[in-house]
Parts: structure tokens; sequence; C-alpha cells
């Protein structure tokens, strides 16, 4: 190796092989090399989605680097999620478990290669892994601690071969959050990318004409639908139309590292979608702070926006609430995610039951950092569209709840009083999220505005 050429850097390592591979080998060769290569292309493409690098990838190993350990983590989740379901589909004794291994760790590079100490540590923590399992080195756990709502093990410092230091490590606690399975919902989660380069993830249910729905304050697409409720919702909701969804930048599956806090940068995920998929016309639905986000995409494309349905939304964030309260709780997130969490579980779901507030708490404390939250609830406020509103000419629903908490009433009936022949529906009830409280009314009254009267409810059945 020539020393001029020798590069240093710090990098997050992953490293990962099939559990039992020459027992599955002396088995069946053909068949295991056959879930191996399919096994191989599905890490090599969330590798990719995550913006890593496979470097190697010899016999039933495979080893990659990350831009950060973060996306390292996230990407071994995922790839321990998807394999369980494709082993599931298979007999038990040809099924493939990998283990995996990720380390922040100093590593020469050498063309496409990666050498050294970092190399070895990943290595080695990667062998305590049970099957199916992922382990990481403290220098890891230390990135990723509070970042990715998941539950971690202590296994102690561990003396490991070749290498002179005990090596603390942890166990990731994949099912720690209980994600909806994505064939119970039928939900397909793919990857696109805005045009400055960032990450987002989006999915898809139904089928039928689109109705697109931005994400709210904070989104995760996995976690979404877990609560019986929402599934429901959406059940109905999908059966004559499709429903696409996508993370907000920040949050979820989509690229977690942001910078851009502005409306321009929130509608250029929704641009990058619809672009994506290739959509020409389509419904669009703005709930809560997506209805910002909607209108201004509505007013740049007034021809690819067959119809606006604004929920429980508002064109002035900082009407919402006070100054002094926007601060006080901005800092509270920041500071005490948890309590911030249960908080705005309470806002959003009043009298909900145990079950929904525990599912919001976790879906928001999983969607996204204290700081990223922080900094979205501060964009919520900052959101201004009211001069947009004569502009749109695209025919516009706006529904609000009459006791909602999180959004007052009286900003839903000021937006639509400023939007030309738009049509205003007060509903009964406090909660927040359409999917709860009196959800077939918000389904018959948009089914009835797209043309869809049935639009999947009970009583239209």
């Amino acid at each position: 190796m020539n020393s001029q050429e020798v590069k240093r850097k710090l990098a997050a390592i992953f490293s990962a092989d099939a559990k039992g591979y020459s027992r599955l080998m002396e088995e069946n060769e053909i068949e295991t090399i056959r879930t191996l290569t399919t096994y191989r292309e599905i890490m090599a493409n969330f590798i990719q989605q995550h913006k890593g690098r496979v470097v190697d990838s010899p016999g039933d190993n495979l080893l990659a680097v990350f831009i950060s350990v973060v996306e390292a983590v996230q990407c071994a989740v995922e790839i321990q999620k998807e394999l369980k379901l494709k082993n599931a589909k298979l007999p038990e004794k040809s099924r493939m478990e990998f283990r995996i291994g990720i380390n922040l760790g100093d590593v020469i590079e050498e063309g496409e290669r990666i050498y050294g100490d970092g190399v070895n540590v990943t290595a080695r923590v990667q062998s305590l892994a049970d099957g199916g399992g992922i382990c990481i080195s403290g220098t890891a756990y230390d990135q990723v601690e509070n970042k990715l709502g998941l539950s971690y093990e202590y296994l102690g410092e561990q003396t490991v071969k070749n290498i002179a230091k005990p090596v603390r490590v942890y166990r990731v606690l994949i099912e720690s959050g209980t994600f909806a399975p994505a064939e119970i919902i039928g939900q397909q989660i793919k990857f696109c990318t805005t045009v400055d380069g960032v990450r987002i993830a989006y999915s898809m249910v139904g089928q039928g004409p689109f109705l697109v729905i931005p994400p709210g304050w904070v989104s995760h697409l996995q976690l979404q639908w877990e609560h019986p409720s929402a599934r429901d919702y959406l059940e109905k909701g999908t059966r004559n139309q499709t429903f696409l969804f996508y993370d907000k930048h920040g949050c979820g599956l989509s690229e977690r590292n942001r910078t851009d806090f502005t409306l321009e940068s929130e509608v250029r995920p929704l641009e990058a979608v619809v672009d994506h998929l290739k959509l020409k016309r389509f419904a669009l639905f703005g709930f809560s702070c997506a209805g910002p986000v909607s209108i201004a995409y509505a007013i740049k494309y007034p021809r690819r926006v067959s119809h606006l349905i604004l929920y429980d939304s508002y064109a002035r964030g900082e009407a919402i609430t006070t100054e002094e309260f926007r601060k006080s709780f901005s800092s509270l997130i920041r500071s005490a995610w948890g309590v911030g969490s249960k908080t705005l579980a309470d806002i959003f779901l009043p009298g909900g039951d145990v079950s929904a507030l525990k599912w919001f708490t976790r879906l928001q404390r999983e969607a996204a950092t204290a700081e990223m939250a922080s900094k979205l609830l501060d964009l919520t406020y900052n959101l201004n569209v009211t001069d947009l509103l004569p502009k749109l000419r695209v025919s516009t629903l706006v529904i609000h709840r009459k006791g909602d908490k999180a959004i007052p009433f009286h900003l839903g009936r000021e937006m639509a009083s400023m939007i030309p022949d738009s049509r205003f529906v007060p509903l009964e009830g406090s909660i927040h999220p359409p999917f709860f409280g009196d959800a077939d009314a918000v389904l018959r009254i948009i089914g009835e505005f797209l043309g869809m009267p049935a639009h999947g409810t009970d009583a239209n059945r």
C-alpha cells in the first residue's frame, strides 16, 4: 500500500454475515445460493437508500460504510424486518438469518476498500449478534442513543479477538416499537429524491384515483397505521382510490438531517414525490400544518390539483396560540421530549383512550428527535399563506372540527372565507386527526366532494 495514497477517516461501518451458512450450504447448495443472492440484493438496496455503500461481499459476508451511524442503524433495522418477512415464507430449515454489527471507528481507505481496527471491531461486534439481530459498539451507541426511538440492551464490555481493549456492546431491540406490518395494510414503501438531493420515503395504499396526503408536523410511515382506528380509516378510504403518503424531511424513514425550515423546503418533497410518480392530475388533502403546504403547491401547479381538501388546518400559524405559549412549548419539547409528546397527545386526542394516547405519543417520539420536533413545531407556527388564499383557483373543501384544541375552529372558518368559491363544512368533535372520532363522517364528506359518495364508509355500502 502506497503511503501517499492512504486516507484515514471516521466512518460508520456495517458488517453482516449469515448464521449457520455452512449448514445451509451442506443441506442444499443451490437453494442457499439463490436465497443468499436475493437477500444480498435486498440489503444492497436498503444500504443505497440510506446513502451507504457496499464495500465488499465475499461469501455470506457483507461490508458497507455509511455517512452516519443513524443511517446505518436505521438501515439495519429495516433490513432485519424485511428479511424476517421473507424468511416467514420459507421452510424453517431453509431460513437464512443475518447477524449485523455496526461501529463508528477509524478506517484506512484505499480506493473502494477499507481496512483497519474500525473494520475489525465491527466484525467482532457482529459476531455477538443473534441471527436476525443487531449489535452496535459503544461509539455507535453514543451517536444514536436518543435519535431513533429504539431501545437498547447493554451487554457490557466485551473482550474480542485481536482487539487490545474491551469493547462496549449494545443489542438493538428491534421490536421495541411495534410497526404495523406492511402486508397487513398493503403499504408499499419506496424512495425518491428532491431536486436538492434529499431522500424522501413515500408509500401508496389502495387502487384508483390518487389522493395525495402530505405529512403533518411529524410523520412515520411504518407507525402511522399501527392503531386499529387508523387502519380502519385507511381500509375504508382506499377501497376506491389510492392514498399517497410521504414522510416529512427530518422524520420517519426520510432523510433525518435537515437545516432548511421554510415553506419552500416543505413543498419540495411534495413536488419530488408527484414528479417521481409522474402524476398528471390528483386530489390533494392538507391536514393540519400540511394545509399551507398544499395551498402553496396548488397555487404553483393549479392544473395538476383537481380538488383541494383542507382539514383542521390554517393559513396563519402565528394565530394558533400566543407567542408566550409557542416559545414555552417549543422549549419543553427540546428539553423534555417525553413530557412534550405526551402533552401533545392530550391536545391532539382529548378524551382519547389509553391505547390511542400511547400510540400517538410513541409515534411522535420515533418520528423525530426532540431537536427536530421543536424546529418543526416552530415551522408550523411560522407558516403564513394568507396572501395566497384569494389566488386559489382550485375546487376547495375546508373541513374543521368545532372543538379542535390543536388548530382552533375559527382559523379554518377564516381560511375558508378567503378562498374563492370554497365549501366550508363544520364538524362536531374535538379530536385533531381525521381517523379518530367520527371518521366515517370525514370520509363521507370527502367522498361526496370527490364524486365518490360511497367512499368506503359502512353507512353507504
